[in-house]
């Protein structure tokens, strides 16, 4: 089997989807049952605490490197019969599914969450505030979530495929 650019891009681009598919999964299955039954204070404190510790360059690297692999493989893999299709539709998944839900959806409901003072509210406050946050932000993570791992499933699928 020889190694190329071009298969070392797909090779990355199929383990960054992936990991950013178990990452969310994985957030999915552990985080959220782990802090549904915790007090509106605490559930508030700690979704603002882990909202600021996944910026890292880490998190960055699956989550942009994902979009960009993919990106970079479907241009690659263009004209390359069924494994540019399921290239360029895991990227299409990934990019509105997983990265747009993300941007325009998660990031912003986390910026309010940053930005509100919260030990400027009251006990009621506080409760209307996590009802307005929490079946939101799970609703939206759990669309990235099922979009992550159908772009992970169908860029791994393009494996299966020869010209």
């Amino acid at each position: 089997m020889e190694i190329t650019i071009k298969s070392t891009t797909l090779f990355t681009a199929i383990l960054l989807t992936g990991l950013s598919a178990g990452l969310f999964y994985a957030w999915s299955v552990s985080v959220i049952p782990g802090i549904k039954n915790i007090s509106d204070l605490s559930y508030l404190l700690s979704m603002k605490s882990m909202n600021r510790a996944i910026l890292n360059s880490l998190f960055f690297l699956i989550f942009f490197g994902s979009l960009i692999f993919l990106g970079i493989s479907s241009w690659q893999q263009y004209g390359n019969g069924a494994i540019f299709w399921f290239v360029l539709s895991a990227t299409l998944l990934y990019l509105g599914g997983t990265f747009g839900v993300t941007v325009f959806g998660n990031v912003p409901l986390n910026d309010q969450l940053e930005a509100l003072d919260l030990s400027s509210l009251q006990t009621k406050e506080i409760e209307l505030w996590r009802n307005y946050y929490e079946p939101r932000w799970n609703r939206l993570h759990s669309i990235r979530t099922v979009f992550g791992l159908l772009s992970f499933l169908v860029v791994l699928a393009s494996t299966f495929y020869k010209k």
